[in-house]
């Protein structure tokens, strides 16, 4: 089978919905967030606005109540045909996609958008960031270039961490990632207990496993959202961020990336496209951008970050 055909026979699988159509999904439902909230939620270089939340997020969110009831219900019926106590353990939803691309935004929103549903009142957000390998071990593995890479997550520690949620585990424990130190902190920690949804946000959240005999992270997700855009507006957005960052961010004396602060614009242009070319695009070709099609749910976005078209894995 060529690339082309190969191509075909995934996009077969599944629905393709228009943004307008899309829309219509959830006319008349009430956005529970503010103006305020939104602009809070939103990342560096995103555009997400009241529009935006209504007619696209708000189906999103409508649609993913009804995963989360169902998913309930089944465990509860099953439950009950095994003569046992009802067990159902949370629903765990997935956010994948390149760097810059604006996961962690719609991360952000699903998960307010979700904890404002009257049957999923405590939902939590982890970002994989966390289970990246720290900076003295990548440097001792000689990848510290690759940070982002598969190799360069304790993917074993991220299992268990989703094996603890998905066993209904009183508590599971996530480490905690500075993105100013831009290493773990050391004896940090995230506390998951038994909230009713688990949002996980990263890069490489749907990557197969490194071996056949392996438990795959995607293995543990009820519904997984991969954001995708065009390889050219996603590298535009990271040069954006970066330039936005070394103005703020970076200004900060304990940032990691204090360095480049004093950069001049055409300095820190060349920098991040250094960054981009060398380390984020060769991640989104070889592991990001293989595992859309393990997506139940493919957000697609144009050059001005809006949601275009919406893909949906039939049944």
């Amino acid at each position: 089978m060529s690339t082309e055909d190969a191509t075909l026979a995934v996009d077969s699988l599944y629905r393709e919905v228009g943004r307008s159509e899309w829309a219509r999904l959830a006319a008349g439902m009430p956005n529970p967030l503010s103006e305020t909230e939104v602009v809070q939620l939103r990342g560096i270089g995103d555009r997400l606005d009241l529009a935006e939340v209504r007619e696209v997020y708000l189906p999103l969110s409508r649609l993913l109540s009804t995963y989360v009831e169902n998913t309930k219900r089944l465990g509860a019926e099953t439950a009950d045909f095994l003569g046992e106590p009802d067990s159902t353990t949370p629903f765990v939803l997935a956010v994948a996609g390149s760097v810059a691309v604006g996961k962690s935004t719609i991360a952000r929103l699903l998960r307010e958008l979700m904890s404002r549903w009257p049957g999923t009142p405590r939902v939590e957000l982890v970002t994989t960031d966390g289970f990246l390998h720290p900076n003295a071990e990548l440097d001792r593995r000689g990848i510290m270039d690759r940070k982002g890479f598969p190799e360069s997550y304790d993917r074993r520690a991220l299992v268990r961490f989703l094996m603890d949620v998905k066993s209904g585990a009183p508590e599971a424990r996530a480490p905690f990632y500075s993105h100013v130190r831009y290493d773990i902190v050391p004896d940090a920690q995230i506390t998951v207990r038994r909230p009713d949804v688990v949002i996980v946000e990263g890069l490489n959240v749907l990557s197969p496993p490194p071996r056949p005999n392996e438990i795959a992270v995607s293995d543990l997700f009820d519904f997984s959202i991969y954001v995708d855009a065009d390889v050219d507006d996603i590298a535009s957005w990271y040069v954006s961020r970066f330039l936005t960052l070394r103005r703020s961010a970076f200004n900060n004396p304990n940032s990691f990336f204090k360095v480049f602060a004093e950069l001049s614009d055409e300095e820190a242009m060349t920098t991040a496209m250094g960054y981009w070319n060398h380390t984020n695009l060769p991640n989104l070709r070889e592991n990001v951008e293989p595992t859309r099609h393990r997506a139940t749910l493919i957000l697609k976005k144009g050059a001005d970050h809006s949601v275009e078209r919406v893909h949906l894995r039939k049944l």
